[in-house]
């Protein structure tokens, strides 16, 4: 009868190829993610940084870690291990004999298939008088012998054989355990069933519990629960927050409170040094008994958070818990940002609560601009660079080349650059200009555009625009002493002072551009009675002439205009008091041009005319076709890069940040919205670009306003990684009204006949089923 057998492995070969199937899974894997990387390549990539970032902390701490660090020496000996054993077990596993085989009773009478029944009966013979017992032979090698020889002979047997494979017959289907046979020894149970109780019982429980603990205390950027609840409180409670009380909801997270984070650290000395920074630091609202403000690790990580900005030296010890808060602060500002952005959406969703104000997401952002760099907020932005001290900002805000801001000190020349850096040596202002050099010059090219309609570029009330954003990285290398784009993007400092400027000039100067004004209109009125006295009535012909002509002769005028306007301030009055008569007379003259070709036109006869429109309809219908075309196309290239940017998965490193002070390194990221400035409120949320190496596309999205008017928004771009380098650019936006929905459409309406024929076809149907039913009964 044929069965089935279960068999521990007593030989203990199967257990060798599970062991050694085991052990494979585990190395190859781990070789892939844990073998460390090419030192000599991280030591030549931080040798190429080594010019621009060479005095960054980052830099001096990361090469510290290299030079001490025994972690990768340990990961490649656990793993040479591993390697080891695997091949060790391989080895085994190759020189072990093949236990279960195919059964061939040629093999076992050594002889060549196909021999004949007296070759098998001489062979049998010779062999049987080798092995039998009786001649002093193996007992079990003279069965196989007579049963391979049964085979072969009797019928029976040879028929088994070549159905079976056996030449008894069916037998039982045998299954190898690939364990071996000792686990399931009496001797050994009690041994085994601790091995299984203390792995599957304790260590799996404690492993998975430890596990799950972790993952439900933390969100999915690694911020704790606790902590993205009391942001959201504080934010909610206070809408509108300046920078002091933002530092200290910051620096109340739990990630600094020792008994939430096991890495945050009270020490005794806390006692002595922290009420020492505090004295010296000055205000910093000790005294508020608000929680947790006035818990001893929220206000330690803010003294730490203080002294970090006002670049202040700290002991040893504290030194290690600054960095420590420090390198978690931008992580936690994010997460504020994210906070503030659920909670504006909220609030415009639902209602019945007021949402964080504009001001208070863009003192997060600063915030993060300002730890990373190591700044306050009213220090200026060229304390970002090697060897500018406080003392040296005399020498660049002076009169003669007031530079107040990154942007200035590249748009000098390298003469007055050099003579207004004369304070430094030759080695430092080369190592300034190189750092200076690889700050990030981004340029925004922004689409506005409502996808999905018919009039893609007709903003209607209610409507989803999309701006399209593409932003553009270069080196400020690249753009020392050239001139800006002629609509550059402006920072909010350039734009402040480029406002208060106007505002100054338009007081001061209203005189004299009025003069100027009301010289240039004497001048056209004067010439133009002259003109209009001497000139007759011209002909048809010349009036078409002059007509085409028109074009080509304002573009000539106004160039002439700006040329003449580059030399001098009297030439520039009289080119443009010239450009305007040339260009009233040109307009006199096309004005009768055309009532001649309206005379002429009035003259043609009715077919003519009907052509025409003929013609004029059908060009009409090619541009709108070829409209609806290139809008299709755009469509489907938006699609397709939408579809590419989800299935694509970019590397958030881009640039590494020049930071003097922060003490891990920190890659270039962008944060991209739109907003009103004028009620401070958000229109599109923030996006955080951590994938602009040299070009990125960003598409923002916004529910048009429900009124319709004209609304002024801005498009802004901030850094979380330098002061300022913020650009703000307008955003234009005129509102139209929605289009009517229609009631009646010529494919909705149905003739009378046809819904008589088809209540016809209906009744038909009914009469035809019933008819149906009464044969079926």
């Amino acid at each position: 009868m044929a069965g089935q057998q279960f068999q521990y492995d007593d030989s203990g070969n199967t257990f060798f190829y599970f062991l050694t199937s085991f052990v494979g899974l585990i190395v190859i894997p781990a070789t892939y993610y844990l073998w460390p990387r090419d030192q000599n390549a991280e030591q030549l990539r931080l040798k190429s940084l080594r010019r621009v970032h060479g005095r960054c902390l980052w830099y001096r701490l990361r090469l510290m870690k290299s030079q001490q660090s025994i972690v990768p020496t340990l990961k490649k000996a656990a793993l040479l291990f591993g390697w080891a054993v695997f091949l060790l077990l391989a080895y085994k596993v190759s020189k072990l004999d093949r236990e279960y085989q195919e059964y061939n009773p040629y093999e076992v009478l050594n002889l060549d298939p196909g021999a004949s029944l007296s070759q098998i009966k001489k062979q049998y013979h010779v062999l049987s008088l080798k092995y039998h017992p009786d001649k002093g032979g193996d007992e079990a090698t003279f069965m196989r012998i007579a049963k391979a020889y049964a085979a072969l002979t009797n019928e029976q047997s040879r028929q088994n054989w070549e159905q079976y494979g056996n030449p008894d017959g069916p037998g039982a289907t045998s299954f190898g355990i690939a364990l071996p046979a000792w686990i399931v020894d009496q001797k050994n149970s009690m041994l085994v069933l601790l091995v299984y109780g203390l792995a599957f019982m304790v260590i799996l429980p404690v492993v998975v519990g430890t596990w799950w603990y972790r993952s439900i205390r933390y969100s999915g950027d690694q911020i704790l629960i606790n902590t993205t609840q009391l942001f959201m409180h504080f934010m909610y409670k206070t809408p509108n927050m300046n920078m002091k009380r933002l530092a200290m909801v910051l620096t109340a997270a739990f990630e600094f409170d020792p008994r939430s984070n096991k890495d945050a650290t009270i020490r005794p000395t806390d006692n002595i040094e922290v009420p020492q920074l505090i004295r010296e630091l000055g205000n910093i609202n000790v005294k508020k008994k608000e929680p947790p403000f006035c818990y001893p690790y929220s206000l330690k990580a803010r003294v730490l958070v203080l002294a970090h900005l006002a670049r202040m030296d700290v002991s040893e010890e504290l030194e290690e818990d600054q960095r420590f808060v420090v390198r978690k602060s931008p992580a936690l500002l994010q997460e504020m940002i994210n906070v503030g952005c659920q909670l504006t959406m909220m609030a415009n969703s639902r209602g019945g609560f007021h949402a964080p104000r504009l001001v208070t997401i863009e003192n997060c952002m600063k915030l993060t601009q300002m730890i990373v760099q190591g700044l306050q907020e009213s220090k200026s932005p060229l304390l970002q660079l090697p060897h500018f001290e406080e003392e040296h900002l005399r020498y660049c805000i002076s009169k003669k080349y007031k530079v107040r801001s990154l942007q200035d000190l590249v748009s000098l020349k390298d003469s007055d650059r050099r003579s207004m850096l004369r304070f430094l040596g030759e080695e430092k202002y080369d190592e300034v200009i190189a750092v200076l050099g690889s700050f990030p010059h981004i340029t925004m090219d922004t689409k506005l555009q409502v996808l999905d309609d018919e009039d893609s570029n007709n903003i209607t009330a209610g409507s989803i625009v999309t701006v399209t954003v593409t932003l553009t990285r270069k080196r400020m290398s690249e753009v020392f002493e050239k001139e800006q784009d002629s609509t550059p993007c402006l920072t909010e400092e350039a734009a402040a002072a480029a406002t208060e400027e106007a505002g100054e000039s338009s007081k001061t100067k209203t005189k004299v551009w009025q003069n100027k004004n009301k010289a240039a209109k004497k001048t056209t009125k004067s010439k133009k009675k002259k003109l209009t006295k001497k000139k007759a009535t011209p002909a048809p012909a010349k009036a078409k002439q002059a007509n085409g002509n028109v074009a080509g002769n304002e573009v000539a005028a106004i160039t002439a205009a700006t040329a003449a306007a580059a030399t001098t301030t009297t030439t520039t009055t009289a080119a443009a008091a010239a450009a305007l008569v040339v260009k009233e007379e040109e307009e006199e003259a096309s004005d009768k041009g055309s009532e001649s070709d309206e005379a002429e036109a009035n003259k043609d006869s009715p077919s003519e005319r009907d052509e025409d429109s003929d013609k004029q309809s059908d060009t009409e219908v090619d541009e709108m076709a070829g409209d609806d075309e290139e809008e299709w196309e755009a469509l489907q290239q938006s699609i397709q890069r939408r579809e590419r940017a989800l299935l694509e998965t970019k590397s958030k490193v881009t640039h590494p940040v020049y930071s003097l002070y922060f003490p891990e390194e920190k890659h270039e990221w962008w944060w991209l919205y739109i907003a009103d400035r004028r009620d401070q409120t958000l229109v599109s949320m923030p996006y955080h670009v951590c994938t602009l190496k040299d070009t990125e596309e960003v598409e923002l999205k916004f529910p048009a306003p429900s009124k319709t008017g004209n609304y002024q928004y801005s498009i802004i771009l901030r850094s979380d990684s330098f002061l300022g380098l913020d650009q703000i650019r307008p955003l234009k936006l005129e509102v139209h009204e929605a289009k009517a929905m229609l009631d009646n459409h010529p494919q909705w309406d149905i003739p009378d006949t046809e819904e008589e024929d088809e209540e016809q076809e209906d009744s038909d149907g009914i009469e035809e089923s019933e008819d149906d039913e009464e044969d079926n009964d």
